[in-house]
C-alpha cells in the first residue's frame, strides 16, 4: 500500500464532495478537509455538492460556509429539483435557471450536475435534453461557467452478473429494464454536446471510455471545451494499466484535457481521498508501480513538463481561475432565508452560529 507522501509540487484536486454535516469523527464539517491538504501537500481544492443524505439546499449552504473558513476553496452547487420528473412549470422562482443564477451570486465557482448519473436521471424523467436543462444549459454555456459533470456509469452497471454486491446494493444496478441503456445515456450526452457545443463541462470519471478512447478523441476534436477528469473508478483503471503504452501517448497528446480528482467524500472515508490523491498523483508523474484502488498494479505514466502540469493543476486554473470567487453573504443569507423549507429543523440549529457570525 502507498503510503502518505506530502505532495511537494502544486496539484489541485477538483473533484471532492461534501454531504453531511458532522460524524464522530469531526464535530465541525469546516475544518473536515484540512487534515487532507495538510497530508498531502494540495495547493487548493475544489468541493462539489452531493445530495444523497441531505437536500442540495443544504450542501449548498454547508459549501459556502466552508469556502468562507478555508483559503484555497472553490466549490461547484446543485440544485433542488422541486418537482419531478422535470417539469417547466417550477415554482416560482425556483427554476433551474433562478436557481443556478444565486448560485453564481453566492460566489460558487461552478456547478456539479450529478443528473446524469442513471439512478439520479431516472427519476428526473430520464432526459438529459429536457427543455428546462436545455435552458440551464444555454445560460452556463453564454457565461462559461464549468461543470463537473457526472454522465452515465460503469458498463458492468447493467450486467448482474458482472457488477459488484456493492454497486447493487448502492441501487447501481441499471439492467432490470427501467433504465435508459449506457448508449442510450451516451446519446442523450453527445446530442446535448451538439445542443451546446461551447459548453465547458467537465465529463466526471474520464465519461466512462476508457475502454473506447476513440469516442474521447472524437469529443474532443467536436467540443473544444470538453475535458474529462481521472477519478476513480477502479475500472478505468484497469484499462489504463492493460493499454498502459497506448495511454501514454493518449494523456501526453491530451494533456490539456484531462484534470485529476479524488472523489472523497466527508464525512466518510475521510482517509480515503488522501490515499487516493497520492495515487494520482504517482500515477501521472512517475514510473512506479503501486497497488491501485482495488489493490490490482497500476504503472505510473511519468508524463513530465508541461504535460503533468496541465493535469495536475494548470487545466482547472485556466477553466475556472487561479483564485475561487468570494462569498457574498447578503446574497448567502437571501439564500438560507428563501430555501429554509428544504432544511430539516436539526441542520437549521446547526446553522445558526454561523449565520449570526455573518451578521456580527
Amino acid at each position: 500500500m502507498l503510503e502518505y507522501n506530502h505532495i511537494n509540487e502544486k496539484i489541485i484536486d477538483t473533484h471532492l464532495h461534501l454531504e453531511a454535516w458532522e460524524n464522530e469523527e469531526f464535530s465541525d464539517f469546516t475544518k473536515c478537509f484540512e487534515k487532507h491538504r495538510e497530508i498531502t501537500g494540495a495547493s487548493a481544492i475544489n468541493i462539489c455538492t452531493v445530495p444523497t443524505r441531505q437536500s442540495n439546499v443544504c450542501n449548498n449552504i454547508m459549501l459556502a460556509f466552508y469556502k468562507l473558513k478555508n483559503k484555497n476553496t472553490f466549490i461547484h452547487g446543485g440544485f433542488e429539483h422541486i418537482i419531478r420528473p422535470v417539469t417547466e412549470n417550477m415554482p416560482k422562482g425556483m427554476d433551474l435557471v433562478t436557481q443556478y443564477r444565486e448560485l453564481m451570486e453566492i460566489g460558487f465557482d461552478g456547478i456539479k450536475l450529478i443528473e446524469g448519473k442513471p439512478i439520479c436521471l431516472k427519476p428526473l424523467g430520464n432526459n438529459l435534453n429536457h427543455p428546462a436543462f436545455d435552458r440551464l444549459y444555454s445560460e452556463m454555456e453564454k457565461d462559461g461557467t464549468h461543470i463537473v459533470f457526472h454522465i452515465n456509469d460503469p458498463h458492468d452497471c447493467w450486467d448482474r452478473n458482472k457488477t459488484t454486491q456493492e454497486f447493487i446494493d448502492k441501487g447501481w444496478f441499471y439492467g432490470d429494464g427501467t433504465y435508459l441503456t449506457f448508449e442510450e445515456t451516451y446519446n442523450q450526452a453527445i446530442q446535448l454536446l451538439e445542443n451546446h457545443p461551447n459548453l465547458k463541462a467537465t465529463l466526471a470519471h474520464f465519461f466512462f471510455c476508457a475502454d473506447t478512447p476513440n469516442r474521447l478523441e472524437e469529443i474532443f476534436k467536436r467540443y473544444p471545451n470538453v475535458c474529462v477528469d481521472i477519478t476513480p473508478g477502479c475500472e478505468m483503471y484497469h484499462s489504463f494499466e492493460r493499454n498502459h503504452d497506448f495511454y501514454v501517448e493518449f494523456f501526453n497528446k491530451y494533456s490539456d484535457r484531462i484534470l485529476v480528482g479524488t472523489d472523497g467524500t466527508f464525512p466518510w472515508a475521510t482517509k480515503c481521498h488522501t490515499w487516493c490523491l497520492n495515487i494520482l498523483y504517482e500515477f501521472i508523474a512517475t514510473n512506479h508501480k503501486n497497488m491501485a484502488f482495488d489493490d490490482s498494479i497500476l504503472t505510473g505514466l511519468n508524463l513530465q513538463g508541461e504535460a503533468k502540469e496541465n493535469i495536475l493543476y494548470k487545466n482547472y486554473e485556466k477553466r475556472v481561475s487561479k483564485e475561487p470567487k468570494k462569498i457574498n453573504t447578503d446574497a448567502l443569507l437571501r439564500y438560507i432565508n428563501k430555501y429554509r423549507e428544504f432544511i430539516k429543523d436539526s441542520d437549521y440549529q446547526r446553522l445558526l452560529p454561523l449565520i449570526e457570525e455573518i451578521n456580527r
